[in-house]
């Protein structure tokens, strides 16, 4: 007599739908990923001269090795990611590459990559219930 097979182990059982709530949840973090750094970037253009200069900004950014350190890690992993987002869009065909990167870009890597995640899970929802 042949024994049953056992059930697999969770990792490799078929993807579960990705939840809504789950969704929603990654898109009230782009929301927040695009106000608070604009609010800090607001603060920033007051207190020096009312622009926004670039040079300035990143001089500032690495004002302190604090400062240095989060901005060093937040730019390799930044770059790490966008490039994921990339070949995963194009894995799962999905639609919207071109506004996460503006977002990521033009808004904050806090608004563009919750807001990539958002639309993964609905795009892994449409090919679950395809």
């Amino acid at each position: 007599m042949t024994p049953s097979p056992s059930p697999a182990p969770a990792a490799l059982r078929p993807e579960q739908p990705p939840s809504a709530w789950l969704r929603w949840l990654y898109l009230g973090l782009a929301v927040a990923g695009a106000v608070l750094p604009w609010l800090a970037n607001l603060d920033y253009m007051r207190a020096y001269g009312g622009s926004f200069d670039l040079g300035q900004f990143i001089g500032l950014a690495n004002a302190n090795p604090a400062a240095a350190s989060l901005s060093r890690d937040l730019a390799i992993g930044a770059t790490a990611v966008l490039i994921w987002i990339v070949q995963e869009s194009r894995r799962l065909k999905m639609r919207g590459l071109p506004l996460v990167i503006a977002a990521c870009l033009l808004i904050a890597f806090a608004c563009g990559a919750p807001l990539f995640l958002y639309l993964r899970e609905r795009r892994l929802d449409e090919l679950s219930s395809a």
